[in-house]
């Protein structure tokens, strides 16, 4: 009960990808979970470069993954974020940031979506260390090299991974 008297009324977004969603990913989601009444995970139908999981499947990935966490909504999304946010009643932008790289665009980011919507923060969480490391981009590249992911991704994603990345057995 404590815990609930903690959490800021707030409505938060935490927008990405997430191909895949990785457990860097779901460190943040559970701390904003802690941090929110409500946290919404908003999956972007794309970026500058075509995710290798469907738009559907990414949706689906997530919402196995946090499924337990009573106060996480995962929701597709396409076109700006700052719209999707509004759209949502939030006014907070959860990132995540793993290094001093990640604060530059992330920075950019941030000062962008602020010139566009005064009114939504964004709020910047370190994930643990243990999770510090940890990319949507390394994981497929540890998996295509014919490695097992499954200490940096659930399992269910592991394997959905090593289905469309797996180099054939020689």
């Amino acid at each position: 009960m404590a815990e609930e008297k903690r959490k800021l009324a707030v409505v938060a977004v935490y927008p990405g990808t997430f191909d895949p969603v990785t457990y860097g990913h779901l460190n943040l989601i559970c701390r904003g979970a802690k941090l929110f009444s409500k946290l919404i995970v908003g999956v972007a139908r794309g970026g500058v470069r075509a995710p290798m999981f469907s738009f559907g499947e990414r949706i689906e990935m997530i919402k196995h993954t946090v499924r337990d966490i009573p106060n996480v909504e995962v929701e597709g999304f396409s076109g700006l974020t700052v719209d999707f946010v509004r759209r949502k009643g939030a006014n907070i932008l959860l990132r995540g940031i793993r290094t001093v790289t990640d604060f530059e665009y992330e920075y950019q980011i941030a000062l962008t979506n602020r010139s566009m919507a005064k009114d939504i923060e964004t709020m910047f969480v370190i994930p643990g260390e243990e999770f510090s490391f940890i990319s949507s981009s390394i994981v497929k590249d540890i998996i295509s090299a014919g490695g097992d992911a499954g200490a940096f991704v659930p399992q269910e994603v592991n394997e959905k991974l090593k289905g469309k990345l797996a180099p054939p057995r020689e």
